[in-house]
């Protein structure tokens, strides 16, 4: 069974067992004419997170040159840290880092509270909603449009073409004709911020330098759509999974419920247990990396399964049991080392609010449909529901 097909999608969690017994790296074909290793174990997932030997800049691989996108787009929107190494990417992290504070996140919990009770407001008189496309994905879209400051006018276009190039980020028609008018869209935005800046983090990043060195224009417009896609996405998926998972362990719902203390390890164990992103973004070996015996050669594309390490034996007890109150959850999924997730504390805070949130307003929230027959959106990097349809009443 293929790790990224369809019986791998909407039941993970047996393969990679398997895929974890066999070896530590396996290599599969990912598209045609194209393959990847692919890294299955906690301890070596979290070696190869770090590993400088494994270099983030994959531009020359043939997945990133297929598609028929324009060079100029592809700068637009690879110039960022998780396609650089060390010391371009030491650069734009301090950088980024100058603005993206603890003190900003800390200072969005109102927005995020405000927009998380808007649309639980918007259910009202309702027995029945997709709680992915009502709550879990406009919730995060808004906060980032907040954090970023983009106009209100301008997020309905925001959120259409996000779906879009989320849908397909490799075709071309739809998606190219998407990023291509976000691209326009940032870059109009970066001026119009230059001009006039404002309190919100883009004007921030703006001005922000690293020793009298401040973010090109494919840098800004770069951030722009990693913070958008990647940031955006993942915390759709926290929220979603989390439900998910709930709803199928009703025991440890009624437990949440009973004590709101519980959040914060239940969300680190969603986190585990389903974790939103499945696979790390792609890595090059510059030279030969060993895993457990396993060389793989120089050149070859590498991909860290988190999903997969994250179940891992040798690094949680019980991994197959789902346990809210899990104690010393070292799970992967925000990243290990220099590329760990610099919006991990935003997802946190988000998925807290939006939790709270259901809880306090829907104690008998159920789903609609027998949870196994969800369906889970395929692809290799995501995981997260195409859909959650629940009863609120």
């Amino acid at each position: 069974m293929h790790p990224f097909g369809p019986e791998a999608t909407s039941a993970p969690h047996p393969l990679y067992a398997r895929l974890r017994e066999e070896a530590p790296a396996h290599e599969f074909a990912v598209a045609p004419n194209f393959n990847a290793w692919l890294i299955t174990r906690h301890d070596d997932a979290r070696r190869a997170l770090n590993d400088p030997r494994l270099s983030k800049n994959v531009s020359g691989a043939p997945i990133r040159t297929s598609g028929g996108w324009p060079v100029e787009l592809r700068a637009a929107m690879d110039s960022h840290m998780l396609s650089n190494d060390p010391p371009a990417h030491t650069r734009l992290r301090r950088i980024v880092s100058s603005a993206f504070t603890a003190r900003r996140i800390a200072d969005l919990r109102p927005d995020v509270q405000r927009i998380s009770d808007e649309l639980l407001d918007g259910f009202a008189g309702r027995d029945e909603v997709d709680l992915i496309g009502e709550y879990a994905f406009p919730l995060p879209l808004a906060v980032i449009c907040e954090l970023l400051g983009v106009p209100m006018d301008d997020r309905d276009s925001f959120r259409a073409w996000s779906n879009t190039i989320i849908a397909s980020a490799l075709a071309q028609g739809d998606a190219l004709a998407a990023a291509t008018a976000m691209n326009d869209y940032v870059r109009e935005l970066v001026e119009r911020k230059r001009a006039q800046p404002d309190h919100a983090l883009l004007s921030a990043l703006v001005t922000a330098a690293d020793d009298g060195e401040r973010l090109t224009e494919d840098e800004l417009t770069s951030l722009v759509f990693l913070l958008l896609l990647a940031g955006h996405e993942t915390t759709v998926n926290l929220i979603g999974n989390g439900v998910y998972l709930l709803l199928s362990h009703p025991e440890e719902l009624a437990r949440l419920r009973a004590d709101r203390k519980l959040l914060s390890p239940a969300i680190e164990e969603f986190l585990r247990y389903e974790s939103p992103v499945k696979t790390a973004t792609l890595r090059i070996a510059t030279e030969p990396v060993e895993f457990g015996g396993v060389t793989v050669p120089a050149g070859a594309v590498v991909m860290v399964s988190l999903l997969s390490a994250n179940h891992d034996p040798q690094a949680f007890a019980d991994p197959e049991r789902f346990d809210p109150a899990r104690a010393d959850n070292q799970h992967l999924a925000f990243g290990h080392g220099i590329h760990y997730c610099l919006g991990a504390p935003l997802a946190r805070l988000e998925g807290e609010i939006a939790f709270n949130g259901l809880l306090d307003r829907f104690p008998k929230l159920r789903a609609t449909q027998p949870l196994d027959e969800l369906i889970w959106r395929p692809g290799a990097l995501l995981r997260g529901l195409d859909r959650l349809p629940v009863m609120l009443s």
